[in-house]
């Protein structure tokens, strides 16, 4: 029944984040039934319905006669937070929920939902410029927090300058450098979206720190220079294999001897059995791209051997974006 009913539980709290319900209880404040009707337009049985079931996921909490943020809705869902995760409540609600409804035809003709590969270049090809930007505000919400946990598991000290390829917000390095004082950064990413990341940097206050460099790791020959560290952040399960083991060996070529590569991903266990977030999210890849799916940590392990990389581990941690991170040294000679 949980299976069956999971879209209740999504799409309650998707129109929770629409109508910036925890925005409007920042701070500590309590909402009664009777004011929500005045503050959020909405009449007295639906208000009373929403705040229950909001409280009922973990979202709210009773406070007297109204009810308040949890502690996790305070950090997560008010608008202006550092971790602000809405954007990407809003994305999968607006982008991928109805797509979802057609899964068995992606399944009879492994192709996308969201885009048509036979009339646009790529699933960022699209004339809804607002559907874009929720894109990449839903991108950055996952990523900065995804960083801050992958930061807290890899040793990144001593390594002085990170190339994130396909970087898009540019919310990895962001975050990576607030916790290394001593790291310097590149965002590698199409012209439009570097452009972006570097409004994302200059509201961080790191534009001394963090630089945007316009390509397309794709089709680029090589990766850029000067880097003792490659990041591939939630970009690998967008490709299949040999485009992956492709672009292993750009980075391989692109580090120097003691260089690190980081794969950070939602990884599934060896036997493909789950777990639940990274299979599902095979799943959405299926609905999202041409040839993308989730991979193992096994399978990213004999990618970066047969690249040329040694010292390859797994390291493991909690987050939306990822629970864990492969890694790899180019080794000396």
């Amino acid at each position: 029944m949980d299976l069956v009913t999971g879209f209740w539980s999504f799409k309650t709290f998707a129109a929770a984040v629409e109508l910036d319900l925890f925005t409007l209880l920042a701070g500590g404040r309590t909402l009664t039934v009777a004011a929500a009707e005045q503050e959020l337009g909405l009449p007295e049985r639906p208000a009373d319905l929403l705040l229950t079931a909001c409280a009922s996921l973990g979202l709210l909490e009773r406070a007297g006669d109204g009810y308040r943020n949890t502690a996790l809705a305070e950090e997560f869902l008010v608008r202006g937070k550092p971790y602000y995760f809405g954007g990407q409540v809003t994305y999968c609600d607006r982008r991928t929920y109805l797509p979802w409804h057609r899964i068995g035809e992606a399944l009879r003709t492994d192709r996308p939902l969201t885009w048509d590969p036979q009339t646009q270049e790529s699933m960022f090809t699209t004339a809804d410029p607002q559907l874009l930007a929720t894109f990449w505000e839903a991108m950055y919400s996952t990523s900065i927090f995804t960083a801050r946990a992958l930061g807290g598991a890899v040793d990144l000290a001593g390594r002085r300058r990170l190339l994130d390829v396909g970087g898009g917000s540019g919310a990895y390095p962001i975050e990576l450098c607030r916790q290394q004082p001593g790291l310097t950064a590149t965002v590698l990413d199409l012209p439009h979206v570097v452009e972006i990341a570097a409004g994302k940097i200059e509201l961080a206050g790191l534009a001394d720190r963090i630089t945007t460099r316009p390509g397309d790791f794709l089709a680029d020959p090589d990766l850029p220079g000067g880097h003792d560290t490659v990041l591939f952040s939630m970009i690998l399960h967008d490709w299949d294999a040999p485009t992956n083991q492709a672009l292993l060996a750009k980075a391989y070529a692109a580090l120097p001897a003691g260089g690190l590569v980081i794969i950070s991903e939602l990884l599934l266990d060896a036997d493909r059995t789950g777990p639940a977030p990274a299979a599902l999210m095979g799943m959405n890849m299926l609905v999202e791209t041409v040839g993308g799916r989730n991979y193992s940590d096994a399978e990213y392990a004999a990618w970066l051997t047969g690249a040329g990389f040694g010292e390859v581990r797994t390291v493991r941690f909690d987050a939306p974006g990822a629970n864990g991170a492969v890694l790899g040294i180019k080794p000396a000679g």
